[in-house]
């Protein structure tokens, strides 16, 4: 093994004691990872209302500590745990101003609320006497340690040294705050504009971890060569082609246990690869539950997705029309997902117009969606970006095939149907539009209505290994990587 490593990775969401998106499953699933490789890992985020104490056995560190923002300075506690199932210790910042309100996001002082749980993770350090030799940041939420390592940090002989890894889950979500944030934070007041990338009176956290972590990774190696360009990278673009020779893409892995067809206690009917001829029932119940017709020989189209721009749904209403209006034959949909009003109205005609053979539910919840998964014949993401994914790796997990737009972690993932060479997990397209992703559509349904090679494309899909354990090993390269970085 290589030598032990301290790591300490830091997440405004952690799965399960808070989760949002996709960051939160990642920030639970890699440390769990890492400390399985044998290396000493730990894990922060702030103690929000939602966290039940009593649930997750969450007890106070002892003794309270100091932190300062600008010109205040507050008692701060901390509250440590485990990620169920582990030994891997996590930290609560309890702030009851900052952090002690329903939800996670959507503040107007999210700005002040992150620095201020990044400044007390610092002081946290300090108390524990636990120097970790890499700190791994995730999304703007964190961005500020690396400059405060950088910049406030060298003469404490705790926080002197540590190397910094920043990984940008979504460059679609910077933290854009004004330029009060400077000294809140503390940070140097000189400090200039970033040319190209902060507007006058805007100060960018994202940008200013990409610019002083040791390195920078994303969730898949597409998205990381895709945000080098203006077109994917906008105004970030020319800062990240200034550290491509920091910046890697590692794709994001799923939790083969907490998604596993074979004990999924959500199911009718458990089943693996070697047994695919159960997950039938699976489908034949749901249909029954939806009140739609139940026939195992009509496609079930599924979709489980945020409804917003992102995510396609301006591909997916005209696309879904196509398919229920039978212009492929006989076909089925479902839908499950929250987002913008407009998507809603657009997902409610649809189901308004085709009530026999749709059914559209406008929330998230995990056993349904473990049974969508494990029902539907075709999977459909045409994201118009999508950093990496997590629905298609599920999809293909419970042996539903999908149907994706080849960008960033989708084209790393889903390999287009290769008949003639028995190869291929999924349907994919490339142009944005309509018809393209019809076409990907449409090729699917006609190969679900050839039985045989539909179930050798469903096993080839099934046997994809997307775990966390190649990621893990990935990312302690990185992080002695970073360290090297650091110390040279």
């Amino acid at each position: 093994m290589t030598d032990r490593l301290k790591i300490l990775v830091l997440s405004a969401e952690v799965a399960p004691f808070a989760q949002v998106g996709g960051l939160a499953a990642a920030a639970s699933a890699l440390p769990n990872a890492l400390a399985k490789l044998g290396h000493d890992v730990r894990v922060a985020l702030p103690r929000y209302r939602q966290i039940d104490g009593e649930r997750f056995g969450l007890k106070r560190v002892e003794g309270l500590f100091w932190v300062e923002m600008g010109a205040e300075k507050r008692r701060v506690a901390a509250l440590e745990s485990t990620l169920p199932g582990t030994s891997v210790p996590v930290y609560f910042i309890w702030d009851d101003r900052y952090f002690y309100r329903d939800g996670v996001y959507g503040f107007d002082d999210d700005p002040q609320r992150f620095a201020f749980f990044g400044r007390a993770i610092l002081r946290l350090i300090e108390k524990l006497e636990w120097k970790p030799d890499v700190i791994h940041c995730n999304d703007w939420h964190t961005a500020l340690v690396p400059i405060w390592l950088d910049s406030t940090c060298p003469d404490s002989p705790l926080l002197h040294g540590i190397a910094t890894v920043f990984s940008i889950h979504n460059l679609g979500y910077q933290g854009i705050a004004g330029r009060a944030i400077i000294r809140f934070a503390g940070l140097d007041e000189s400090l200039s504009l970033m040319d190209g990338v902060e507007e006058p009176g805007q100060f960018n956290f994202m940008a200013r971890g990409i610019k002083h972590a040791d390195l920078v990774t994303t969730v898949s190696p597409s998205y990381a060569r895709q945000i080098l360009t203006n077109e994917w990278g906008g105004k970030l673009a020319p800062l990240l082609r200034t550290r491509r020779d920091r910046l890697v893409g590692v794709l994001r892995g799923l939790d083969y246990q907490l998604w596993n067809p074979a004990a999924d206690p959500n199911l009718v009917a458990r089943f693996d690869k070697g047994t695919i001829e159960n997950r039938v029932e699976n489908k034949l119940a749901l249909l029954n539950a939806m009140g739609l017709e139940v026939d195992e020989n009509i496609p079930l189209v599924g979709m489980i997705t945020r409804l917003v721009d992102q995510k396609g749904c301006d591909l997916a209403g005209p696309t879904i029309r196509r398919l229920l209006g039978g212009e492929a034959g006989k076909a089925q949909f479902v839908l499950m997902g929250l987002g913008l009003p407009k998507y809603h109205a657009m997902f409610s005609a649809i189901g308004a117009d085709f009530p026999q053979q749709s059914r559209i539910f406008y929330l998230f919840d995990e056993s349904l969606a473990r049974r969508i998964f494990a029902a539907c014949d075709i999977f459909m993401m045409p994201s118009l970006y999508e950093p990496c994914g997590t629905g298609q790796m599920v999809a293909m997990r419970y042996g539903a095939v999908p149907v994706v737009r080849a960008v960033g972690g989708l084209a790393d993932t889903v390999a287009d149907l290769d008949l003639s060479q028995h190869a291929g997990n999924g349907f994919t397209f490339a142009e944005f539009t309509t018809d393209a992703c019809w076409g990907a559509l449409s090729r699917a349904l006609g190969t679900f209505r050839h039985g045989e090679s539909w179930r050798e494309l469903q096993q080839r899909a099934m046997a994809a290994d997307f775990s966390w354990d190649t990621a893990a090993r990935t990312y302690v390269e990185l992080y002695q990587r970073a360290i090297q970085l650091q110390r040279g």
